[in-house]
């Protein structure tokens, strides 16, 4: 069942000379109980994506597009409705913990707030759920009373994955959550994190730089250029035979355990992603693509069909400009 339904997706920036786009017209679908990962270098525009899905842009931020979740717009509902979605609906764990919690409330309280709020029920009642969810999490019931500076940083993760899950919502969005998190605590977050998608049923949409961790985690993967999806697909066949040029890069740019040679020498990217308010005609991929072809910086790029539900927005994939990789023209 079809759980969020995103089309043409636009985001804005109000800046000193007009406004700058973050987004451009990004369109996916996300079914109940799937988990997709959306990747990018800095700057492509994930989390401006993701926090536009439930409105939590800075006021300068423009969107227009549709978010259908369960068949209603999020774009064009009323505050009031939309104060009702966050958290009991949908949720967001933050990429900076300690930025998104209280630093003078005990984490406890943080929990039982939403608690009580969405769900109506007393003071007992959410300090009931409460303590379950620091138990799922794997936090001792004797830290309720605990305040976020008391905590390690893996703990404060853990912490706010509680919280985002304190409401039962269909989906929860997290923002990089292990992106400060050394590697061993990151793998402790991401197996927990599995395990309450697996036991809950819910929805994840998981923003991360690091395709081994999407990988992991997720049943789907996003790939985003200059704010707009440039390939979609199974993560399994994304990471094994990527069909577009920079997701293939991303791949590359990761050495492989065990691999002395990738190690040595890893294969990243040249050159940096464009400035999306200086975009022209074509592919903004183009003058960072070892494969373009003259082609790619004339003609408006869009996701095609590439396989048993892959896409991607890449000229190589159609037929009349198919070619052995490598060869540019």
């Amino acid at each position: 069942m079809t759980l969020l339904q995103v089309r043409d997706l636009a985001v804005s920036y109000r800046d000193g000379s007009g406004t700058a786009p973050a987004v451009r017209g990004v369109s996916l679908d996300l079914d109940t109980g799937q988990t997709l990962g959306v990747a990018g270098e800095s700057g492509s525009g994930k989390t401006s994506m993701a926090l536009s899905l439930l409105r939590l842009l800075p006021p300068g931020a423009r969107t227009s597009g549709q978010v259908l979740f369960e068949g209603e717009d999020l774009l064009s509902t009323g505050w009031s409705r939309m104060r009702a979605v966050r958290w009991s609906a949908a949720s967001v764990v933050f990429q900076g913990a300690m930025n998104a919690l209280n630093p003078v409330q005990p984490v406890g309280e943080q929990i039982c707030e939403p608690i009580m709020l969405h769900d109506r029920v007393g003071a007992k009642a959410a300090r009931t759920r409460a303590l379950q969810l620091l138990d799922s999490v794997g936090i001792p019931a004797s830290r309720f009373g605990a305040y976020p500076h008391e905590f390690s940083g893996g703990q404060r993760q853990r912490v706010m994955i509680a919280m985002a899950l304190a409401c039962r919502p269909k989906l929860v969005i997290a923002d990089e959550p292990t992106t400060a998190l050394d590697v061993m605590v990151q793998a402790q977050v991401l197996q927990l994190f599995a395990d309450l998608v697996r036991e809950e049923g819910i929805a994840v949409i998981m923003i991360s730089h690091d395709l081994a961790v999407l990988a992991q985690m997720c049943d789907r993967l996003a790939v985003m250029y200059a704010g707009r999806l440039v390939e979609l697909g199974p993560s399994g066949q994304l990471i094994g035979a990527p069909r577009h040029p920079y997701t293939a890069a991303l791949s590359r740019a990761f050495p492989v355990i065990g691999d002395p040679a990738s190690r040595r020498a890893p294969s990243g990217l040249p050159g940096d992603p464009p400035s999306q308010a200086r975009l022209g005609a074509g592919c903004s991929f183009a003058p960072r693509c070892p494969v373009a072809l003259d082609a790619c910086r004339e003609r408006e790029m869009e996701l095609w069909t590439c396989g048993d539900g892959r896409q991607a927005a890449c000229l190589r994939v159609l037929p009349e400009y198919s070619a052995p990789q490598g060869e540019s023209s």
